[in-house]
């Protein structure tokens, strides 16, 4: 029996920008299992958010999309909007990356939980209102009978984001996409976020695709964890085996870019930060082959012609690179780097 819960398959799309047609997702593709939590990570511009999109249906209408999203049997590239409409909220749920635009200011907290409800359970406006209640009392909102009746504005980021995450599970979706939930939210809430929605998936057996640019949260929070650049996945397996070895240049550059506490001074003067050099290149501005040739200190000829072929360096552990690096470990990177759902080595 197939536990694939969610297949994507060479999934390209294209948009107009102002300088012309571009390449947003080249040949994306991936799966997640029933009950499985998967993390996409990368710099901003990479393709997260898009993949997201791309996913729940809410792409452009220019968009060109080609390829295959398939959710539980059933294809949504090229289903019509009520096919999809169907799934979005109920099945599928997504908590955004900034509540405060993503939450509507004219209306009460209370009543945006309860809308997927109504919508999709056919809830009157009392037994919608009393699930909206227990579901913010299950992320554990404060006083959340006394901010049913109150609007966005009037709460804090933290609180905010638990009404989005609320809102995202009210019809128990079999598929959570959460799209940098702790984004500008202090290490306490962010630390709470993240185990509330560790125990989330756990109490409802419900996947989780993550996205992030935060390496610690990938190693506390997935199974699974796929990096991302230029519009593709250059490197994806099981978090503890890409941690360790960091195959892809541009793997082992988030890694090494990462801030050490403690770090040993030299001449009484704090070492400077490495940086991946170079920046994220714009859409148009793509190469034919690796997006990450550029900025890349082993490239050759070969991969700016084509794209690298994914290669596996061990079971269920691939990379796309000519030259990838071999068994690099974050400790010999960058000082110790435990993958135990520490903080990964921070402190």
């Amino acid at each position: 029996m197939n536990d694939d819960l969610l297949t994507v398959n060479n999934l390209r799309v294209g948009l107009n920008t102002s300088r012309g047609p571009a390449d947003a997702l080249r040949g994306v593709s991936f799966s997640v299992r029933r009950g499985e939590t998967v993390g996409l990570i990368g710099e901003s511009g990479c393709g997260k958010s898009m993949t997201a999109l791309a996913v729940m249906g809410l792409l452009p209408p220019t968009a060109r999309v080609s390829g295959s999203i398939c959710f539980d049997g059933q294809e949504w590239v090229g289903a019509d909007e009520d096919a999809l409409c169907q799934l979005r909220g109920n099945r599928i749920g997504m908590i955004f990356q900034e509540p405060m635009t993503a939450l509507n200011p004219l209306h009460t907290v209370g009543a945006q939980v309860a809308e997927p409800l109504r919508q999709h359970r056919r809830m009157g406006k009392g037994a919608s209102r009393a699930e909206a209640l227990r579901l913010l009392d299950q992320v554990r909102l404060p006083q959340a009978a006394q901010r049913l009746d109150a609007y966005p504005h009037q709460l804090s980021g933290g609180q905010r984001q638990r009404v989005m995450i609320a809102a995202a599970l009210a019809c128990q979706p079999d598929l959570l996409i959460a799209d940098e939930p702790t984004t500008a939210l202090d290490a306490t809430i962010q630390g709470e976020i993240l185990e509330l929605l560790a125990d989330l998936v756990k109490e409802r057996g419900m996947a989780l695709l993550l996205i992030s640019h935060d390496l610690g949260v990938m190693a506390q929070t997935v199974q699974r964890v796929m990096v991302m650049y230029g519009g593709m996945v250059v490197e994806s397996g099981p978090t503890a085996s890409v941690f360790e070895r960091l195959a892809h240049p541009y793997t082992r550059g988030l890694f090494a870019a990462r801030p050490s506490l403690g770090a040993a001074r030299v001449n009484g003067v704090k070492p400077r930060l490495v940086t991946i050099a170079g920046r994220v290149p714009e859409l148009v501005d793509l190469p034919a082959g690796c997006g990450f040739a550029d900025r890349c200190d082993r490239v050759v000829n070969a991969c700016r012609e084509a794209v690298p072929e994914a290669v596996a360096v061990s079971p269920e552990h691939d990379v796309r690179c000519i030259k990838p690096h071999g068994l690099v470990t974050a400790e010999a990177l960058n000082g110790r780097f435990p993958i135990d759902g520490g903080r990964l080595g921070w402190g």
